[in-house]
């Protein structure tokens, strides 16, 4: 049977499937059945992209009820998906998922963890990203189903769009959801080509005359959450047009949204502002600011309108029982539009300024906005990092330096219903090239999209115009331990404009890898045109301003079955760009003897920046590798007591302080002690310095090439526990590295290590008494040392275990002076509850903080301490209320305030008061002091 052409537009603000049946022309819209009321089911082409987790009592049985009966794919029992759930979300705050697709694209969270809606109450269900992404997709796959029994949607040819500036771990991610949804084949396509498709497709019959002297196409496609744009070169071959994609932009989480916050912070502020003389109001929670955007999002289009009004009131409701009496209202005109949007957001930029560099951008519900709002800045960056081919496309010499201009123009994306938006953007180029541009009409932006996706599918079977496009980007194996300069060495794997399905082998490459042992490769992708693209296996040094770090890739390669045994295998790296638009790496044997796919690791830890090393490992790393096998090795001689006691200083003494032993040294001494870990059971000496160097050389448990195949070797080591059970030292040295190592254990691991915590600091004397051999005992202080580091515990765990810490606290002496033993415990519980409530965590993800609520009971408790006594307690309340900028997490202006008040009174250091005040990085020494002690060597915290 010949399968349906079947386009899916996953898009950020709406989902939109357009499709075409066997040997049709015409490409149609899917009439999307949803909730548009309570109990009211309706069809449109628009598939609002939002999710409602409505109260156990506020919708009535049947209420929700769709014209299928399919379990949510998310596992929320009751769940309204569409217009319903945007028009639910936009009257009760904190119960809306939205913008799911920006969260794909957002590696600083768990992007599979249920943290969806942002910032909502606990009894509210939450979803991850790819699931909330997953459930739109099988909404559709339900509906066309009982539309089209006999041709079900996971049996057709589909096609579903993303933006040109996904990289690899989006996409992947996309393909997961669509997985969860049903629908494990289909391609992917890039939305801005997409748009291209539906205009090539509607103007297929007078192609030659629409396009007669176009040399060069700017797509732009400006959605609700992203912004993308894409170059197409125009040739006549033959007389047809031909066109080739030849450039793409970098991912850019700025779009609708965006503008919709920023009037929703404009709206806030004049709300505040009607207080008059009172008390300034405290600043909306997270969800009751996701609830104003909602508001601002429709006030938006309103004004927007050919026929806007001069304003449009802004209402946002009350809660709980002063729902109607405490509802605050404010205006929005139409001059706050063309001042916040229009000139915010598309300047002139008639020096055609490039867009600026900033340490950090919006963070509001957690996403990192584009640091610089400007839409036009964007554009021109785009325009010179692909000077040399747009150049070469208007036939302009490649030496000129001026600024290289399409002469024609297609938007597309929701923004651009705005009639002002769209005329601004043409106006800003128009005036960069000295004349206007040729503008390609887009009938309707929101579907062309889709509609484009069937044209796409149309043009493989031959039927309508195609682009030739392959990769996007080129792709880059980087190489550790080279730097050239200021930029990074790396091998070309994949030369951008490579067609699909072409494999493209690194022939000249050779890499010998051990059988049985995981094998990683960090891979990094760049848009940007220096000429020609590089040759597979061309060594080349990348700006690091221009490359995208990719999520690492690996595998264990295992012996084929009946192969001869052998250790290591000499292998070579293919990669292609699938049928599907990603990309595959494989490792394939020599000899022929074996193929192995590279998969990306989605889930690793984000908090650190894998950096390309630039240490060269010492001449001296063999002698003191000798130093561990004599002490440690299966065959070394007998070593009297003091050798052992002396292995860190003789270490030392050939490798420098160990201080300054950088991260690829520290993991190859790592390598050595695992090796010959059976050794430390020799003495408790053996296990005491095993253990001290094992934990030193693989903090912080992340960060470095094959830290996770050697976190799990290590956890291994976990239920046995030590040998030398009664020893005091060997105790201590066993909880200090897993405290040293906690950021590379995961979930599972950190409640494992938290059950031993919550055992060793609250178990009464019958308990004891039954204690197994392998729990090791730990002391207080090595307790709250682990327990402060154990960040990937749920925020409720954190939450019990910060009260507990407050109550030893508050229970200690507060006289007049402190002997050095109370002044020692106060440091100690006060050290570890400000990293237990910090609003940044160190290696977990955003939304396992302990609950804002929580922290903030915490600091009144801390005011209550005399901070010049008690220096510690300024530290941990300088953590608790340090501003992230995500109003989820951060503390209410009120309480900030206080402990602003009091860190000014104490004269506490001018770093301490800047982390409460503003988003700012931890300084070198506020960092070691919260972690215990100094990262590596060229290991840098990313957050």
């Amino acid at each position: 049977m010949t399968p349906w052409l079947v386009s899916i537009d996953l898009g950020t603000t709406n989902t939109v499937l357009a499709y075409a049946s066997p040997g049709a022309a015409e490409v149609e819209l899917f009439a999307i059945d949803q909730l548009v009321a309570p109990g009211e089911v309706a069809g449109a082409p628009l598939l609002p992209s939002n999710r409602y987790h409505p109260a156990p009592e506020e919708l009535g049985a049947g209420q929700l009820q769709l014209p299928w009966d399919l379990p949510d794919v998310a596992g929320v029992e009751r769940v309204a998906i569409g217009r319903l759930a945007r028009s639910l979300g936009a009257a009760t705050p904190g119960r809306l998922v939205a913008s799911a697709k920006s969260w794909l694209s957002h590696p600083g969270v768990d992007r599979m963890a249920a943290i969806l809606p942002w910032g909502a109450e606990p009894e509210v269900p939450k979803v991850s990203p790819v699931a909330a992404s997953a459930s739109y997709l099988a909404h559709l796959r339900a509906n066309w189903n009982i539309r089209f029994p006999q041709h079900p949607l996971e049996r057709q040819q589909v096609v579903l769009t993303v933006p040109a500036s996904f990289d690899e771990g989006a996409r992947a991610l996309t393909l997961e959801a669509a997985r969860l949804a049903g629908l494990p084949g289909l391609r992917l396509l890039e939305e801005p080509q997409a748009a291209l498709y539906d205009w090539l497709y509607r103007h297929r019959a007078t192609l030659v005359d629409d396009l007669n002297g176009a040399r060069l196409v700017l797509v732009a496609d400006v959605g609700g959450g992203t912004t993308d744009f894409s170059l197409v070169k125009v040739e006549l071959e033959a007389g047809e047009p031909k066109l080739t994609r030849i450039g793409v932009g970098n991912h850019l989480i700025l779009g609708g949204d965006n503008m919709d916050l920023a009037l929703a912070h404009l709206i806030e502020a004049r709300m505040a502002g009607q207080d008059g003389l009172e008390a300034p109001r405290a600043r909306l929670s997270a969800a009751r600011l996701a609830q104003l955007t909602e508001r601002c999002r429709a006030a938006k289009e309103q004004l927007l309108a050919p026929d806007a009004p001069e304003a449009v009131t802004v209402t946002l409701l009350g809660a709980g029982s002063r729902l109607i009496g405490a509802s605050r209202k404010a205006d929005l005109r139409r001059e706050d539009i063309e001042r916040v949007v229009l000139d915010g957001f598309f300047p002139l930029n008639e020096q055609q300024e490039p867009a600026r560099r900033a340490r950090a951008g919006i963070v509001e519900f957690s996403l990192p906005y584009a640091s610089d709002p400007a839409v036009t800045r964007h554009l021109a960056s785009f325009l010179h990092q692909h000077a040399v081919a747009a150049r070469e496309a208007l036939g302009l010499p490649l030496e000129d330096a001026s600024l290289p201009v399409p002469d024609t123009l297609l938007l597309n994306g929701g923004v651009f219903r705005g009639a002002a938006l769209a005329e601004r953007l043409a106006d800003t180029l128009a005036r960069w090239r000295g004349r206007p541009l040729r503008i390609l009409h887009n009938v309707d932006p929101d579907v062309a999209v889709a509609r484009g996706g069937v044209a796409y599918s149309l043009a493989r079977q031959g039927a309508a115009p195609a682009i030739e496009s392959g990769a996007a980007r080129s792709y880059y194996l980087l190489l550790e331990g080279e730097r050239a300069g200021s930029g990074l060495r790396a091998v070309c794997l994949l030369p951008r404009g490579t067609p699909a399905a072409t494999e493209v082998r690194l022939a000249e490459r050779s890499f010998a890898l051990r059988l049985g042992r995981p094998v990683r490769f960090h891979l990094a992708s760049t848009v940007a045109d220096a000429g020609a693209a590089p040759l597979p296996g061309q060594l080349v040094d990348l700006a690091p301003e221009d490359v995208v770090r990719l999520p690492p890739i690996a595998t264990v390669l295992r012996a084929t079955p009946g192969a001869a045994p052998r250790s290591e295998i000499a292998v070579q790296l293919v990669a292609s760009l699938s049928e599907v638009g990603s990309l595959e790496v494989h490792c394939v044997a020599e000899d022929g003897s074996g193929r192995w796919q590279l998969a990306f690791q989605l889930r690793e830890a984000e908090g650190s920046e894998e950096i390309v090393e630039t240490e060269v490992l010492p001449p001296q790393l063999d002698a003191a590798i000798e130093k561990i096998e004599r002490v440690f090795g299966t065959r070394s001689k007998a070593v009297d007591t003091k050798e052992v006691r002396q292995l860190r200083a003789s270490l030392e003494h050939l490798l420098g302080r160990r201080e300054g032993w950088a991260t690829p040294l520290l993991r190859r001494l790592f390598d050595a002690l695992m090796e010959r870990s059976k050794g430390r059971r020799r003495s408790s000496e053996h296990e005491r310095a095993w253990l001290n160097l094992a934990g030193f050389c693989l903090r912080p448990g992340f960060g470095h090439p094959l830290d996770g195949w050697r976190i799990e070797q290590l956890w291994a080591m976990f239920e046995p526990g030590v040998q030398y059970h009664k020893d005091t030292q060997v105790r201590a040295e066993w909880w200090t590295l897993w405290r040293r190592v906690a950021g590379g254990l995961d979930t599972e691991a950190q409640l494992r290590l938290l059950d031993d915590f919550a055992f060793n600091l609250q178990a009464d004397a019958s308990e004891r008494g039954k204690r197994p051999i392998t729990l090791v005992d730990g002391s207080e202080d090595d307790m709250l040392r682990l327990g402060a580091s154990l960040e990937r515990i749920p925020s409720a765990y954190k939450a019990e275990i910060g009260n507990w810490m407050m109550e030893q606290i508050l229970a200690l002496p507060a006289g007049t002076r402190l002997d050095a033993k109370t002044a020692a415990t106060y440091a100690r519980y006060l050290w570890a509850l400000g990293r237990v409530g910090a609003r940044q965590s160190f290696h977990a993800s955003a939304h396992e903080v302990a609950p804002r609520e929580v922290a903030e009971e915490w600091l009144g408790k801390l005011l209550m301490l005399d901070w010049k006594k008690i220096e510690p307690a300024g530290f941990a309340a300088t953590h608790i209320a340090r501003m992230t900028g995500d109003r989820s997490r951060d503390i209410g202006d009120a309480v900030r305030g206080e402990v602003l008040r009091r860190l000014s009174a104490t004269g506490a250091p001018a770093a301490w008061t800047a982390m409460v005040r503003e988003v700012v990085e931890l300084d070198q020494a506020s960092e070691t002091r919260m972690l215990g002690e100094a990262l590596p060597p060229g290991l840098k915290l990313l957050r």
